[in-house]
């Protein structure tokens, strides 16, 4: 195992405080329980969001916390969901008045513990709502979950209920356009090689050369099925036709495509990836009216990528395209 790191066991402590250090115009870092705010805090009277889930998928969550996005994020361990005597402060500090909204993951650990953590903030005298994300079309059920996984759509719900939040919408018209987003958006995903837990030492999935995992999860797990390596157009296809399929998109409609890294592949070959997957949907018909590309849910050094396909009307572009200023994203 070669990785930049000192102690495995001290990684997220001291990956969050180089964040927290390097980004201090943007947000603060609370130690001991661990949990990320805005730098200013959540403006008075405004709804709070709260995210998080185990590291290794950065940017995600810490990355999204800022103007216009989630006012606290919550990081656990490696792949590993943060306890409830975490994520409560991180609920308490992003409440100023108007309740939190709590945007998680759909994976056992994190569902549960958000849940625990949203009941201690109750009998606090704090409103907490809950979204679950569960856009991952590859499995319904997995080591981690029961349902479909959230990845990386979590970005389009964190995105856009951010921009509702700011811009004044009450706890339950955010919880309902976060809950418009999990519904309208859908991602699949393939390794072209494991990735390896700091605490662990060796990869988490054994994968030939000549093979690739398709519909792996974020956290190392194996996908629905292996392939031969294929080139990439025969990839994004394999990638964006469930995707359309599950959405169930006709043609004339808008969407957001994302495209996005899981950390160790290069952006030369996501804008590749990107521009196969919008030519299929030009075929079907389909405008893609916003588009990103880049690592924003990653599993750790994993080369692979995921494409996302959020469906799109009015109102959901114009929260997209609302002013965002965080670490990771910003316009």
């Amino acid at each position: 195992m070669k990785k930049l790191i000192n102690d495995p066991q001290h990684v997220v402590a001291e990956s969050v405080e180089g964040f927290g250090l390097a980004h201090a115009d943007v947000v603060r870092v609370h130690v001991d329980p661990l949990f990320v705010t805005r730098a200013g805090g959540t403006a008075p009277g405004k709804v709070g969001l709260v995210s998080g889930g185990g590291s290794g998928h950065e940017p995600l969550h810490a990355g999204f916390v800022g103007v216009g996005m989630l006012d606290a994020a919550v990081p656990g361990a490696v792949f590993t969901s943060p306890t409830p005597d975490q994520i409560l402060p991180a609920i308490a500090a992003a409440d100023a008045g108007a309740g939190v909204l709590t945007i998680v993951k759909n994976y056992t650990g994190d569902v549960l513990n958000f849940e625990t953590a949203a009941e201690l903030a109750d009998a606090d005298g704090i409103t907490v709502r809950q979204v679950v994300v569960n856009d991952d079309v590859a499995v319904e059920d997995s080591l981690y979950t029961a349902g479909r996984r959230g990845v990386a759509g979590t970005v389009a719900v964190e995105k856009i209920a951010g921009a509702a939040a700011e811009r004044g919408d009450d706890l339950d018209a955010v919880a309902a356009v976060a809950q418009r987003v999990v519904d309208n958006v859908r991602t699949m995903g393939l390794a072209l090689t494991a990735c390896t837990v700091p605490h662990v030492g060796g990869p988490s999935f054994d994968l030939p050369d000549d093979e690739i995992e398709i519909g792996i999860g974020i956290h190392g797990e194996p996908g629905r099925h292996r392939v031969g390596l294929e080139s990439a157009d025969v990839l994004t296809e394999k990638l964006l036709t469930p995707v359309v399929e599950d959405l169930g998109l006709a043609s004339g409609e808008r969407v957001l495509l994302l495209v996005n890294g899981m950390g160790g592949t290069p952006a030369s070959e996501l804008y590749v990836v990107y521009r196969r997957a919008r030519a299929l949907l030009s075929e079907r018909g389909v405008e893609v009216a916003r588009s990103l590309v880049g690592n924003y849910v990653t599993s750790l050094e994993m080369q692979g990528a995921s494409v996302t396909v959020l469906r799109l009307d009015d109102e959901l572009t114009a929260l997209w395209d609302a002013p965002v200023h965080t670490s990771a994203l910003r316009w």
